[in-house]
């Protein structure tokens, strides 16, 4: 259904008001820090998967063997081989 500009114009003073006038609830802001926190965790644990995938790849051209760095991560060989062999493939064609 259009709406005259007028209409339009008042609409968005109305929310502009509504905007200015806010005041957040400090309990919504609480739990905003727990959001907060949840992301910071998520940034920090891609940069550390970065750094272990850096190292594993460092590791490989040292010559270690897929055995010895899946020893490291505390897992097997060959799960170590699954998950960090197709990140430095994909590593590889990306230079």
């Amino acid at each position: 259904m259009p709406r005259s500009v007028k209409e339009i114009i008042e609409q968005a003073e109305e929310l502009a008001q509504r905007f200015e006038s806010f005041d957040p609830d400090p309990a919504d802001r609480a739990r905003a820090r727990s959001l907060v926190a949840v992301h910071r965790a998520t940034l920090a644990r891609a940069e550390a998967e970065a750094k272990l995938s850096k190292a594993v790849a460092k590791a490989r051209a040292d010559g270690h063997s897929w055995a010895a760095v899946g020893a490291m991560l505390g897992t097997s060989g060959e799960a170590a081989r699954q998950r960090y062999s197709a990140q430095q493939d994909r590593r590889r064609k990306a230079m």
